[in-house]
């Protein structure tokens, strides 16, 4: 079975080399946030539990003003639990190491799996840096728009307390998560590059690109 899929597979990459370099960016890309869904909780979980860090207030990078007048910060945590504060440095911290773990992961799946990339691994990990932050910048941005009332919504209207956060975790995680994967595939497409490989046969020079 798994042989004849794996055929199956050679013929259809061979046949569309972008829709199957999709495809499988998709499944590893939700491979990885399936990771990120079972990682924040645990590291919301260790630090309100070993560490005050959720009454550490993380309010930075003030870029304007909210509907009601307040400021607008792009990493905005007010220390305190949620949904009453923004969960302190003990949220900033679990969702960017879960981040970081999960984007390190996915770096060298889509390189080596993906898109079969045979340039310099530091050339790619430079721009792919330089990519996540930026990609950190906008989403921490339009977190500040959805994230309270999601955690309101789970844990005080409906009423479902510390279960409601756990799905609240997981929704932010999700909304995180797509908005990393339709900005990151284009990019993956650049850095991720295959060149022409020279190589030497009985004397005679012939290229041969990896496909």
């Amino acid at each position: 079975m798994f042989t004849n899929v794996k055929k199956w597979w050679v013929g259809f990459q061979a046949g569309r080399p972008e829709m199957s370099k999709f495809i499988m960016f998709f499944l590893l890309s939700n491979g990885v946030t399936v990771l990120q869904l079972a990682l924040m909780p645990i590291f919301r979980w260790g630090f309100d539990t070993f560490s005050d860090f959720v009454n550490v207030g993380f309010q930075v990078l003030p870029v304007g003003s909210n509907i009601d007048g307040s400021q607008y910060y792009m990493f905005d945590y007010a220390a305190g639990p949620l949904p009453e504060g923004g969960g302190g440095l003990a949220y900033f911290l679990a969702v960017q190491i879960t981040l970081l773990i999960a984007q390190v992961i996915n770096f060298f799946l889509q390189r080596n799996i993906t898109f079969k990339s045979n340039t310099s691994v530091w050339i790619a990990a430079m721009w792919y840096t330089i990519a996540y932050i930026v990609i950190t910048f906008v989403a921490a941005t339009a977190q500040g728009f959805y994230k309270a009332p999601i955690y309101e919504f789970f844990m005080e209207t409906i009423t479902w307390g510390a279960s409601g956060s756990v799905v609240a975790d997981v929704l932010t995680m999700i909304i995180n998560s797509a908005i990393s994967f339709w900005v990151f595939y284009p990019i993956f497409k650049v850095i991720f590059r295959q060149v022409p490989v020279t190589v030497e046969i009985a004397g005679e020079t012939a290229e041969s690109a990896s496909k």
